[in-house]
């Protein structure tokens, strides 16, 4: 399982890395008191940000906690979760989208205590049409019923519109930015695109923040302001 080393919150619970996601999984917990946040949108402006290391530690952390999760890869155009997971992506969400098969069919298990993972499936050649379908806003809800946590993988938001639709289906988005690769205006323009759908913004994870020159790279969540 070459990939499972980028799972810091299994390798190395201890590490300050991993307290930095188990406070993100806490702030989220937090950051709604009236309503329940169940659907959690993972999404970052452009590639290489760190989106699916982000997502796939919080999804353990929130399974550690004893909550019943499943990792969506919705990112239907470069998905990573088979790989991440080492597990196979014959079917997965395109295939429960298309009907090819069922939505159990589509859910994979995993070594890891309480998370389930659904892979992309194949990748199609329409994925927005299959993020805006019927068919995914029926499988979200479906899965409300079987889960207490969803977390949905997208691609980029400043790539292609995939995001945008997700965001409208979710409870809540939580943007990745890499501080080192992406200027301040591009992080902009993707909070203006979530805002644009009127998605909830619950905050952002700061990448590759170094606090000093001989620290690792670590993690760090604020909430976003409201308006």
């Amino acid at each position: 399982m070459k990939n499972k080393r980028q799972i810091i919150t299994l390798t190395n619970p201890r590490s300050p890395i991993s307290e930095s996601y188990r406070a993100l999984r806490t702030n989220i917990e937090f950051s709604s008191i009236d309503e329940k946040l169940q659907v959690l949108m993972v999404s970052s402006a452009g590639p290489g940000e760190g989106k699916s290391t982000t997502i796939t530690n919080l999804a353990v952390t929130f399974a550690q906690s004893e909550k019943k999760v499943v990792l969506i890869d919705a990112d239907l155009r470069k998905p990573t979760a088979h790989h991440t997971f080492s597990i196979t992506n014959r079917l997965g969400l395109s295939s429960v989208i298309s009907q090819q098969c069922s939505l159990e069919d589509g859910i994979q298990g995993t070594d890891i205590p309480n998370l389930d993972v659904m892979t992309s499936g194949a990748i199609p050649p329409n994925p927005a049409e299959m993020m805006n379908s019927k068919r995914m806003t029926s499988i979200i809800e479906q899965l409300r019923q079987m889960y207490d946590i969803i977390l949905i993988d997208t691609p980029p938001l400043l790539a292609v519109t995939d995001a945008q639709i997700v965001a409208t289906k979710s409870d809540g988005v939580i943007l990745v930015v890499d501080q080192g690769k992406v200027k301040r205006d591009i992080a902009s323009k993707a909070v203006k695109n979530l805002e644009s759908v009127n998605a909830r913004i619950l905050g952002v994870v700061l990448n590759n923040v170094k606090r000093k020159a001989n620290e690792e790279a670590y993690y760090y969540y604020y909430g976003v302001q409201e308006k």
